[in-house]
């Protein structure tokens, strides 16, 4: 790797490190770049996964205030998302690349169909409860644990727009506001990731130097995104959210 592509990484991991936090889908950032300095593309995928794992964690602190009474929330996902990126690590390596080419934009349409109509359908859920006199889940019940432990499978086997999809699920079937359902997807980032990484430590070909940038430049990133993030009213947040979503589809089509 030269200089020029090894600071190409450097500012790929920053670049991604602000867009997890914020929405998610930096992988679209450095797995190109991975793939432009000649590494093959299990090797890309593998060590951009461990190199993103600081960055989360990164994030996911600069929102510990949004974190706060949260804990029983973190440990039941947090199971689900271990679970998850554990199964997609393992298909990582037991499937082709392309099993998930088809679903994957089609999940992140949908996903994005939720984000934008989150605000209406949480008030047409509560007025349909309201009429039958039933309570909604404290924590979404089994149909949020279904999705995230899909979405969970689907980051630890590449993980592009996997925080779209937590966001979609959890802004829908939880009741609680947009930044704190980001506080708690950049949580589950970093479990997935971590359970991800840890896998493909013992059974993979690494490039421990692109995951030495993507990890300096990630957490960096990490730190900038959630000053950022923090500061979008909801609003501007699901724009954000479906800019980078919109992205991810088209990349993902075009590849």
């Amino acid at each position: 790797m030269s200089i020029w592509e090894a600071l190409a990484v450097l500012a790929a991991g920053i670049g991604a490190g602000t867009i997890n936090t914020i929405v998610g889908s930096g992988t679209l950032i450095t797995f190109p770049v991975l793939l432009a300095t000649g590494l093959p593309p299990i090797t890309a995928n593998v060590s951009n996964t461990l190199g993103l794992v600081p960055g989360s964690i990164s994030g996911a602190f600069g929102y510990r205030r949004e974190l706060l009474g949260q804990k029983s929330r973190i440990i039941r996902f947090g199971l689900v998302a271990l679970l998850g990126g554990l199964a997609g690590a393992i298909l990582l390596l037991a499937l082709p690349s392309k099993a998930f080419d088809a679903i994957v934009p089609a999940l992140i349409a949908l996903a994005l169909v939720l984000v934008v109509l989150q605000p209406r359908l949480a008030r047409a859920l509560a007025r349909r409860r309201e009429r039958n006199g039933t309570q909604a889940p404290t924590d979404g019940g089994l149909a949020l644990i279904a999705g995230l432990l899909i979405a969970s499978a689907y980051g630890g086997y590449f993980g592009a727009a996997q925080g779209v999809l937590y966001l979609s699920l959890m802004g829908v079937l939880l009741h609680d506001e947009l930044q704190r359902v980001n506080a708690l997807k950049n949580v589950l980032a970093v479990i997935v990731n971590g359970v991800a990484a840890l896998f493909f430590v013992f059974v993979a070909d690494i490039d421990w130097l692109a995951v030495l940038l993507i990890a300096v430049g990630s957490t960096i990133g990490g730190q900038i995104g959630a000053k950022v993030g923090r500061r979008l009213p909801p609003t501007a947040l699901r724009a954000v959210i479906v800019a980078v979503g919109i992205v991810a589809i088209v990349q993902m089509l075009l590849k």
